[in-house]
């Protein structure tokens, strides 16, 4: 079988399928059109985000039998069309689930005790200990929306404190151990803490906006570690402003891929995303909730393995 990498990923992924059999061809460069223009004769593909995986794009992979994506969601492949087509389709969400897990836990912990904060001031020559009093997560109600890989993987970071995690899944009976399962209406009324570990579907698309944020009873912390696309940043703003939101920790963003570097160099930067990138109650980081060291090795692992499983 030919298989084509599209984005560069860790070499283990290459070596362990040529060892495996399998023919490796690279091509991390090309246009998505000059792509689509050889290949034919592809078996398989392996892909992160580089482009999207549409209709016209498969339908150019004529002999296709699989696509890996070396990450957690499949959102830039049009899913529903390559099954119908027969396409195999591999994620790797086993493989950064515990990065996710504990890049969410360091960014709340961050946010209650005013660490950013806290270290640029002292680094300025100001020693402002009240100012910079923090919260203890003990006691406090943790909400889960989204009870996958990676809800499950926050949720085991939190056994350590003495909190009550609740989650909210479409999917039945999925709570365990270290979550209770809920209605959404039980997780608004309770959670101090908010954090999302959900794909991006039509559902989810701009969920956290004004009337979702204002259906909570408390003001919270709200958590993004999964898709920016699914909150409304004005209207969090509006809620940090409000006092509905206390703090957010975003490790995604609605402006990200190709227009977030422009924000910088443009005249028309959104009022929002200027509140966002002053506000001592933000943390932000760049999409990397799931890029650790170790995640590198174990998505590309992952992506092997399950070839492996299927088609040797």
């Amino acid at each position: 079988m030919n298989i084509l990498h599209i984005d560069a990923n860790h070499p283990l992924l290459i070596e362990q399928l040529n060892a495996l059999g399998f023919t490796n061809h690279t091509d991390y460069k090309a246009s998505k059109s000059e792509i689509e223009a050889k290949i034919a004769n592809c078996d398989g593909i392996i892909i992160r985000s580089r482009f999207s995986i549409d209709q016209q794009f498969i339908d150019a992979a004529s002999h296709l039998k699989f696509i890996g994506r070396v990450g957690a969601g499949l959102e830039n492949i049009d899913t529903a069309y390559a099954e119908s087509k027969g396409i195999y389709l591999i994620s790797a969400p086993e493989g950064n689930r515990n990065a996710v897990g504990e890049h969410t836990l360091g960014m709340l912990l961050s946010l209650f005790n005013k660490l950013n904060k806290a270290d640029k001031e002292v680094r300025q020559g100001q020693w402002l200990r009240e100012e910079n009093r923090g919260l203890e997560l003990d006691g406090k109600t943790v909400g889960l929306i989204g009870y996958g890989n990676m809800g499950k993987a926050f949720a085991k970071k939190l056994r350590g404190f003495d909190v009550e995690v609740l989650c909210y899944d479409l999917k039945a009976n999925i709570g365990d151990a270290n979550a209770k399962q809920v209605l959404l209406e039980e997780l608004k009324a309770k959670a101090d803490v908010l954090s999302l570990h959900i794909p991006q579907t039509a559902l989810t698309l701009n969920m956290v906006n004004s009337e979702f944020i204002n259906g909570f009873k408390k003001s919270f912390w709200l958590l993004n570690t999964a898709r920016g696309k699914s909150v409304v940043t004005k209207d969090l703003v509006a809620a940090l402003e409000s006092g509905k939101i206390l703090g957010a920790g975003l490790d995604v963003l609605e402006y990200e891929k190709a227009s977030f570097e422009n924000l910088f160099t443009s005249t028309k930067m959104p009022e929002a995303f200027q509140y966002l990138i002053a506000s001592e109650k933000v943390i932000l980081s760049p999409h990397v909730a799931g890029w650790t060291i170790e995640s590198n090795i174990k998505l590309s692992q992952t992506i092997v393995d399950k070839i492996k499983a299927k088609f040797c």
